[in-house]
């Protein structure tokens, strides 16, 4: 009977080392947060939720948190690390609380050199 045991846990654990590791995450940076009316509200008064935008190198997202009820507001112009999960963002900031949340994304785009506050001024001759 220990030896049944002693390799259904070694099984257990040989198993666990084999498993797929979570996808590596990517880096954003929060531009925005803005206020925007919830669309699962059932009362008369429509409901507020954030949205923020969430912009990578080649990507900018409109991500929801799930969970509206517990969510935290995040600090905009900071970094964000996150990955994709099932269709869902899920993210953490190391200045918030390390805790990794889940987001529903809105919609997502490319992203252009005009939508980044880092961009570089538009030149309108070789002059300037």
């Amino acid at each position: 009977m220990r030896s049944k045991l002693f390799f259904a846990t070694l099984l257990v654990l040989c198993s666990a080392a084999y498993a797929q590791d979570p996808k590596p995450y990517q880096t954003g940076k929060l531009l925005q947060v803005d206020a925007v009316p919830c669309s699962n509200s059932h009362g008369s008064q429509q409901a507020l939720c954030q949205q923020y935008v969430l912009e990578t190198d080649s990507v900018v997202f409109h991500i929801r948190p799930k969970q509206q009820k517990h969510a935290v507001v995040l600090p905009v112009h900071e970094r964000a690390q996150f990955r994709i999960e099932k269709g869902n963002l899920m993210m953490h900031m190391d200045g918030v609380d390390n805790k990794e949340r889940e987001y529903v994304i809105v919609s997502l785009g490319p992203r252009s050199e005009t939508s980044s506050a880092d961009a570089a001024p538009l030149r309108v001759n070789h002059l300037q």
